[in-house]
């Protein structure tokens, strides 16, 4: 059977274009029309509106002027961060501990805080926040804890004077870029080492230094701890062998005797012993220091209205004394003209 052509009419072939372009074709001529296109003019909130900060590196991962790579590094950024978020830092130095003895005075340690965390949260029921667990014991590495200690009390960045994108793209070195904050960058270590010694802690972080770190300013706890590591009697007497027989272990008290304490950071504010202890025995703990604070300023408003009110009362009191004086310096002058009225009226008569 021959094959079968359907053939099309007329008005179906007038709808196929005259000329056949392939698509590598169409293509180039795409390619063609949006070359020779213009781009409009800015508009002038496009003029006035500054262009954004070009980043020259990952956010994740910045150029630092010490290599992120090595633990020393690391141990600064860590020592710098527990500075920034810790409030009551503080510091002894030890004397060769085993690590029985840091496992039997960390042992302690915590019963002491659980007790008092306990005994605060029958007080304050639901308002009180346990911190036992969150206050820590731990050696530290003086040579990295003193230049953290520098970067954290000297080192303020600002990015008001940083640099247009134009002239930070040109900088040959990408670590001096203005823009770098953190606590490895070159900013941070150039104004460490302007401050090199300065710092009044520095003196004191020149052997193996151990910290006791407490997340929020708890004079109940401070007192606690140091009962178990530096007590001194009578206000932070040490705990009896009846009371707690562990802490009179061997091991307690032989790791007892190679513990100094050195100092504090409280609030950025630096303690010596009597102002760590200061601190320890203030009753009530803050809301003891806050009642203070409101019986002081109630005194002072008192003693203000006292002041005033003898001003305005001493004044009365003079105001009146010399009515009282002007009347009575009056009456006898009445008493005359009535006698001196009489006799003319009896001579009269």
């Amino acid at each position: 059977m021959p094959p079968r052509f359907r053939l099309q009419s007329l008005a179906d072939l007038s709808n196929f274009p005259s000329t056949f372009v392939c698509n590598r074709c169409q293509t180039q001529r795409a390619y063609a029309s949006a070359a020779t296109a213009t781009t409009p003019a800015p508009t002038d909130s496009q003029i006035l509106t500054t262009s954004p900060t070009v980043q020259r590196h990952s956010p994740i991962n910045p150029p630092s002027h010490r290599d992120p790579k090595y633990r020393k590094s690391q141990l600064l950024r860590s020592y710098v961060s527990l500075l920034q978020t810790t409030p009551l830092i503080i510091l002894f130095q030890h004397n060769n501990l085993k690590a029985l003895e840091w496992a039997s005075i960390r042992r302690e340690l915590a019963i002491a805080l659980q007790k008092v965390d306990d005994g605060l949260s029958a007080q304050r029921a639901e308002t009180h926040t346990p911190l036992s667990d969150a206050i820590k014991l731990t050696v530290l590495r003086a040579n990295i804890f003193e230049p953290a200690l520098r970067i954290t009390e000297y080192y303020k960045p600002s990015l008001t004077n940083a640099l247009v994108p134009a002239e930070v793209q040109g900088l040959e070195d990408e670590k001096l870029d203005p823009t770098l904050t953190h606590a490895l960058s070159r900013a941070a270590h150039t104004i460490s080492q302007q401050y090199h010694g300065q710092h009044p802690l520095s003196p004191l972080l020149a052997g193996p230094i151990a910290a006791l770190t407490f997340p929020t300013v708890s004079p109940q706890h401070l007192k606690a701890a140091l009962s178990i590591l530096a007590p001194q009697p009578p206000a932070f007497p040490a705990p009896t062998r009846r009371a707690n027989p562990g802490y009179h272990q061997p091991a307690v008290q032989d790791g007892l005797k190679k513990l100094i304490l050195l100092g504090a950071r409280i609030d950025g504010e630096i303690f010596d012993q009597e102002g760590i202890r200061w601190v320890g025995s203030i009753e009530g703990g803050i809301d003891g220091l806050r009642a203070q604070l409101v019986a002081m300023l109630q005194g002072f408003g008192a003693g203000i209205t006292t002041t005033l009110e003898t001003a305005s009362r001493s004044l009365w009191f003079t105001v009146e004394g010399r009515r009282r004086m002007l009347e009575e310096e009056s009456k006898p002058d009445a008493a005359k003209e009535g006698e001196t009225a009489a006799g003319t009226e009896e001579k009269s008569t």
